[in-house]
């Protein structure tokens, strides 16, 4: 993705792969298990609505993860009935995942050998950027049984212009070399059409599915600043960060959230790209 807000992992001042590839970072992309219970408490679920959504679009119950993580997207599927299988590279988040009753297979989803087994829906949330986007649809369509689902899909957030004007004051303080410094203002969800194009065109580039569609979701949710606190280390701009300067980070992020309140309202966005398997 040309740029990447902090919900979203993004390459390092020594790992710097092309806006257009950012699923090559791979150091970063396998860098979230670094505290897999962390990463599980904080990030916030998906909306019921959209796994409903897929749910009910997908022609039966059996759901692929890819990228699963600990598991937050698999256990959400699970709870309506679905048996679900998650592929993940790092060990540490699948073993987490595992903890959580959810099997989960070590692999890159495009090295993943699925052998003979079939799906009626893949999914992905909030990984499918690290995934490469036309081999990525292109194993999609060799699991899918015909009709099925390809559903990757993003949260998207904006922070209250407030907070995020005085955070990333904080931010330039303490890591003023930092790719993610003074970004656009525009709406994040704009920064992020261009990874959903570019996960539509890799649909299409594989001839296996129907004309991609968006579904969108918008949402907020009330953090208090050791809530915010809490999951800020979980993001990729900090998940490799040295300690000493986190810390800074984390003590003037609470610094501005304890002088607007002490809580704020979060407005999120859940995209996603869908696309039916092709049934000839």
């Amino acid at each position: 993705m040309p740029t990447l807000p902090p919900e979203q992992p993004g390459p390092a001042p020594t790992e710097t792969p092309s806006p257009e590839t950012p699923h090559r970072a791979r150091a970063i992309a396998e860098s979230f298990g670094v505290d897999a219970p962390r990463y599980d408490r904080t990030r916030p679920p998906y909306p019921a609505a959209l796994i409903e959504r897929i749910r009910t679009t997908a022609p039966g119950g059996a759901i692929l993860d890819v990228g699963t993580g600990t598991g937050i997207v698999a256990r959400q599927f699970r709870d309506l009935g679905c048996t679900v299988l998650g592929v993940e590279p790092d060990a540490r988040m699948a073993e987490f995942a595992r903890s959580t009753g959810i099997e989960t297979e070590v692999a890159t989803f495009e090295t993943w050998a699925p052998g003979d087994r079939r799906f009626d829906a893949v999914v992905s949330g909030t990984a499918w950027h690290w995934v490469d986007p036309a081999a990525g649809a292109a194993q999609a369509g060799r699991v899918l049984r015909p009709g099925g689902l390809l559903a990757p899909f993003n949260h998207v957030f904006q922070l209250p212009p407030e907070v995020a004007e005085r955070v990333q004051a904080v931010y330039r303080r303490v890591i003023p070399d930092s790719p993610f410094l003074d970004q656009p203002t525009r709406p994040t969800v704009d920064l992020y059409r261009a990874f959903f194009d570019r996960a539509a065109e890799g649909m299409r580039a594989s001839g296996a599915f129907e004309e991609p569609r968006q579904w969108q979701f918008e949402w907020q949710r009330d953090y208090t600043r050791d809530e915010w606190l809490d999951q800020l280390p979980t993001t990729g701009m900090f998940t490799r960060l040295e300690p000493d300067r986190l810390a800074e980070i984390l003590a003037g992020t609470g610094t501005v959230i304890d002088e607007l309140g002490g809580v704020f309202t979060m407005s999120y966005t859940t995209v996603a790209v869908a696309a039916i398997r092709k049934t000839d």
